[in-house]
Order: structure tokens, then C-alpha cells, then sequence
């Protein structure tokens, strides 16, 4: 058995966007090194400056350096019929595989990833870094951050690890499409393996423990493993194997009850690689206040942490709608609700009559917007699942066991509801399932 041992140094953390500046392979049969091939690569786009100053290379050492189609070939030849190893595989094998197929060739090897042999066959190290494992194993390691040094670095750790390997876990890990290989290299196999295929809400973790990703899926363990198995080159797949250190996840009876959780959870944490939901946070809302001669006045403004508006709006255009509807049907001012420049009206009337009129005009709009309970299949065969709705306005979500007493009264139901903070998003789902599902809808009066 043949390892190619791979290091390579790049413009950038992805494959599809970025070019390859230099690339390190050792070709060893498990004790000995028996070919070194090392070169740098014109990657025909500038290096970014902080890479430049972390692996010393630099636009002027690459200009006559010939690009990776010159090479692929030779590379090729190389790679094909052994196993492709590298020091956390998964970004090298994407991006060597990647520019070799654009060169015309098609590589497809099996893979060892020395992160993960390393925590297995040497478990107790200080860090599994590649510069810690060096340090703490008594290897030399001359050339930090260039792909020949840290290739050679790298199969002095493979000899090692195949020397001390007694129970097996290089064959197991080469054994058939073994899934373990497209794993983020520091996440354990157990918080996959423990992962349900049922509906949910999945979260990965940092280094730090930090929440960097939030998803929701019908089927949470094939969700999870499918962002790691595919062959994607994108950015989000390499951000993801190379920050993944745990896993975690919550159960949902619905589909829709994890759309809403994810929804909630990404506006609770904010995670750093979740991007597609955070436009959707109402931005204006409809307030009353009092000003000083005593009139309430109704107004559309953005909301702001301190103020809960009575309700919310996608747009400053479609509050102030909503605002000039309610001053024709109940004889509001529209000066007064900061929709005209100028009052238009006839008279006014003493500011108890007409903050009277504003008040019923809050009134009617609080009773024409709904509360309901949209009711499914509990988790288990014993609960229900609850999604309610108060005042048009998502509270919260839960699960309840008797419905003839927690159903009675929406004060009741309220105490086994989880609070989640609404938005737009979260609303028109709800509302949408509900036009949808009317026979699951029980509705409460304002």
C-alpha cells in the first residue's frame, strides 16, 4: 500500500474561488519516504496580503512559476492508485481534486486524514494541530505553512501513527466509503452518530463554543451529514469542516415548528455563517404616545428595544397605509398620525373625544387580529404539539398532554408555550400553514 502524503498553500479557504501556490507530495510506503515532489504554482490571481505574510510567498515568487494545468499531469501521475493523506484531507483533497479536473482529470482515491487517525491512535495530546503534534511527538518540522515542509512534517506523523496503529483504525477508516473521512476532522463521531431522523433544529459549535450555524431539517442526521459528504468547493462546506468541533440539536414535532425554531434561534445567536434569514426582522411598527397638549397620536416609526410596537410592518409605505385607513374609518387626524404635513380636518374635537377615537381605533385593530392555537402531532404518541398566536402576533410554541384543559383558555394555554420573538417571516409561515389547515386551528377571542 502507497500514500500520497499532500500539502498545498492557497489564495483562499475554498477551492471554487481560489488558486493553489504551491504544492508538497510525499510518496511513502508507510516506514520510508520513496518520492518528494514540491513546486510553486502560478495561481493567476493576486495572494492576499496576510496569506503572503503567513506562508512567505509572495506575487513576485509565483509570476515565473508554471500555473497547475502545467503540472496537473505530473501531479496526477503522482496521486492516482495511492491513498491520498493529508493533515485535515478534506480542504486539500478539494481543492487538488478541483484544479485537476479542470485540467482534464478526473482523481478519485481513497483518503486518510491524519487530524482524525491522530486523535484515535494518540488520544491525550495537548491539541492536534499540525505544528502541536510536531512539537509534542519529537518531529522535525523545519518549514511552517510551506507544502513541502509540512508534507514532510506530515508523513514522519503518518509512520508514526502506522506504527502504533494496533487496533486497526487505518483499515477501518479505508474500509469501503468510510463516512468518518468526510467529517469535519475535530468533530467526534458520537455527536453524529447520536443525531435522530426525525424533524429539527441542529447547531454547530466552534472551538470556543460558540454557535457558528444554525438549520432546521425533516430529517436532522441526513441534513448534517449531507453538508460534509457532498461534493461541494464551495465556501460554506470548507468553513464548515475546518470550524466544526461539536454538534448539537433539538427535536421538533413539525416541519413547520423547526422552520419557526431555526427562524427564532438565528435571531437569538446570530451565527456567523447564517445569512439568508436576517433581512426578514420587521422594521417599522405602529406606536401611540401622548403629546403635550394631551392628544394620543398614532405613528409608524422603526422600531426601536425599548418600545413593543401595537403591531409591525415590512415597510414604512405599508404602516402608513394600514395608519391612513384607520384615521378615515374612525375620523382620526392625519397631521396628527404624521401621515399629512397639514391637518385637513373640518374641526377638532376636545382631545377627550378624539383620544377616545384613537383608542378604539388600537381596539379594533387588536380585535381583528387573531389569536389562535394551531395544533399537531406531539414528539410521541402522548402530547401535541402548539403553535399560538395572540393578537396576529407569534408568542411561542410548545406541547401540551390534556387539550380539553389546556385548551380552555388562551392564559392557560399560555403558560406551556416556549416565548419566541416574532417576526414577518415567522408570521406569514404560521398564518399561511393556518389558511392551509383550518381544521387544526383553534381560535380564542381577544
Amino acid at each position: 500500500m502507497l500514500y500520497a502524503i499532500v500539502d498545498i498553500e492557497t489564495t483562499g479557504s475554498y477551492a471554487g474561488g481560489n488558486g493553489i501556490t504551491e504544492i508538497g507530495i510525499v510518496i511513502h510506503d508507510g516506514t520510508k519516504v520513496l518520492n518528494f515532489y514540491e513546486t510553486l504554482v502560478n495561481p493567476n490571481i493576486p495572494i492576499p496580503y496576510f496569506i503572503q505574510r503567513l506562508t512567505g510567498i509572495n506575487d513576485k515568487m509565483v509570476a515565473n512559476a508554471p500555473a497547475f494545468k502545467e503540472i496537473a499531469g505530473q501531479v496526477f501521475e503522482l496521486l492516482q492508485d495511492k491513498i491520498f493523506v493529508a493533515h485535515n484531507v478534506n480542504f486539500d483533497y478539494s481543492f487538488v481534486k478541483y484544479h485537476l479536473q479542470a485540467a482534464g482529470y478526473q482523481l478519485d482515491t481513497k483518503k486518510l486524514c491524519t487530524i482524525r487517525l491522530a486523535r484515535k491512535v494518540l488520544p491525550g495530546l495537548n491539541g492536534y494541530s499540525l505544528g502541536k503534534l510536531t512539537q509534542q511527538l519529537g518531529i522535525n518540522h523545519s518549514q511552517h505553512h510551506r507544502a513541502g515542509g509540512d508534507a514532510l512534517a506530515t508523513a514522519d506523523i503518518l509512520a508514526l501513527i502506522i506504527s502504533k496503529d494496533t487496533q486497526g483504525v487505518i483499515a477501518g477508516m479505508l474500509k469501503g466509503r468510510n463516512s468518518e473521512q468526510y467529517l469535519p476532522p475535530h468533530l467526534p463521531v458520537a455527536d453524529l452518530e447520536k443525531l435522530p431522523s426525525t424533524s429539527g433544529v441542529y447547531y454547530f459549535y466552534n472551538s470556543n463554543g460558540k454557535t457558528i450555524y444554525v438549520g432546521k431539517a425533516k430529517n436532522i442526521r441526513k441534513r448534517v451529514r449531507s453538508h460534509f459528504s457532498n461534493n461541494k468547493i464551495t465556501r460554506q462546506k470548507q468553513d464548515f469542516l475546518r470550524e466544526t468541533h461539536r454538534i448539537s440539536y433539538r427535536e421538533c414535532a413539525t416541519e413547520l415548528m423547526a422552520h419557526i425554531l431555526e427562524s427564532a434561534e438565528i435571531r437569538r445567536l446570530w451565527p456567523i455563517h447564517n445569512r439568508s434569514q436576517r433581512g426578514f426582522l420587521p422594521r417599522y411598527g405602529l406606536f401611540a404616545y401622548e403629546d403635550m397638549q394631551g392628544f394620543t397620536r398614532l405613528t409608524v416609526e422603526k422600531i426601536r428595544r425599548s418600545h413593543k410596537p401595537i403591531y409591525t410592518f415590512n415597510s414604512i409605505t405599508e404602516g402608513q397605509q394600514r395608519l391612513k385607513e384607520l384615521c378615515v374609518e374612525f375620523g382620526l387626524c392625519a397631521r396628527l398620525c404624521n401621515v399629512a404635513a397639514e391637518c385637513i380636518c373640518e374641526e377638532h374635537n376636545p382631545v377627550e373625544i378624539y383620544n377616545q377615537r384613537a383608542t378604539d381605533a388600537i381596539s379594533w385593530l387588536k380585535k381583528h387580529l387573531p389569536t389562535f392555537a394551531l395544533i399537531d402531532k406531539g414528539i410521541d404518541d402522548n402530547e401535541h404539539s402548539c403553535i399560538l398566536v395572540k393578537e396576529g402576533n407569534l408568542y411561542g410554541m410548545g406541547y401540551i398532554t390534556d387539550k380539553k384543559v389546556q385548551l380552555k383558555n388562551v392564559e392557560t394555554l399560555t403558560k406551556n408555550m416556549e416565548p419566541l420573538q416574532d417576526n414577518d417571516y415567522i408570521r406569514n409561515l404560521v398564518f399561511r400553514h393556518a389558511t392551509m389547515h383550518p381544521e387544526k386551528c383553534v381560535t380564542f377571542a381577544n
